[in-house]
């Protein structure tokens, strides 16, 4: 990984409102399907592995860039890197996709790729991103492991 950050100065934008908990979200007994809302409160206090900064305050994860069938059990999401040439791309699909292969259930088919036209590398990292043994390959590097369980643990 680069020893120096590629992206000094990145925009910061302001962060949603927390959704409101109702009785039916609390009552097991009703049926309540994901929804984009859900899986965007799962990934949007991811921490940046550069910045002291979540992932939703870079904008690199937003509620309108997910998918989601619950009925076909589909999860789709695109992240935007804050630069066309960070070589932490890999690294944030990686963040995303292990907090909601960990998040869901298990009948859920998670996507996680970069939106299109926003990275140089964007083929590259969406061909890893979706390669499952890839994937668990880099999980198995301990060091990468850390960082990642860092990007995805949550700040008190």
């Amino acid at each position: 990984m680069p020893t120096e950050i590629e992206n000094i100065n990145p925009s910061v934008y302001g962060k949603i409102k927390e959704r409101e908990i109702t009785a039916n979200d609390e009552d097991e007994s009703v049926a309540d399907p994901f929804d984009k809302r859900e899986i965007f409160d799962l990934i949007r206090n991811i921490n940046d592995p550069e910045h002291p900064l979540t992932l939703e305050e870079l904008h690199v994860v937003q509620e309108e860039l997910i998918s989601i069938s619950d009925k076909q059990n589909k999860v789709h999401i695109n992240f935007t890197p804050t630069i066309p040439h960070c070589s932490m791309a890999t690294l944030i699909g990686l963040s995303i996709r292990v907090k909601l292969l960990r998040s869901l259930p298990p009948r859920f088919k998670v996507t996680v790729e970069i939106t299109p036209g926003t990275h140089a590398s964007e083929f590259a990292v969406n061909k890893q991103l979706a390669d499952k043994e890839r994937v668990a390959a880099a999980l198995e590097n301990k060091h990468l492991a850390e960082v990642i369980n860092q990007c995805i643990a949550s700040r008190s």
